[in-house]
């Protein structure tokens, strides 16, 4: 103890992310990026000004598209968090997945506005197949994230 007062170095030692938690976070980082890319590509830049431009006429259009932008971050914030160890970051994404399957549910079967976060389909059943084949890289990560007991260890320990 006293040589780190005479030096000044510290060595600080963190524990390194388990294999499957470092996998779940870059997936986490790598799908929500890619995906991003990919609608601005689908839309290009018409498209995109379009959308900005019909989620600006109304209050609540805004803060659905406000909101969308808001769970980006706070999914990306969650991915880096839990590489750190964090339990709010892996409780965080489970949360705004559960909070985007919802709204999407609603988007795809109720018609609550933005038909880009809605799912069309021929009924009920096959709205909620394709939504559950959409989320199914979503689950894997959460698989990663509480299934494996190296990943729980790792976030019990914080």
């Amino acid at each position: 103890m006293s040589e780190v007062f005479r030096t000044g170095n510290a060595v600080v030692r963190r524990q390194q992310a388990p294999v499957p938690v470092t996998i779940a976070g870059q997936a986490i980082v790598a799908t929500r990026c890619i995906s991003l890319l990919l609608l601005v590509n689908e839309l290009g830049y018409d498209g995109v000004a379009d959308l900005v431009h019909r989620s600006a006429q109304s209050w609540d259009s805004t803060l659905i598209l406000i909101i969308s932008q808001l769970i980006f971050c706070i999914e990306l914030r969650c991915a880096l968090t839990l590489m750190r160890g964090s339990r709010r970051g892996r409780w965080g994404y489970a949360l705004t997945q559960a909070v985007v399957v919802l709204y999407m549910c609603a988007a795809s079967v109720g018609g609550v506005y933005a038909e880009i976060f809605s799912i069309s389909g021929a009924n009920r059943f096959e709205i909620l197949h394709s939504l559950m084949m959409h989320k199914v890289p979503d689950l894997l990560v959460l698989a990663l994230l509480f299934l494996p007991a190296s990943s729980r260890q790792f976030f019990q320990r914080s």
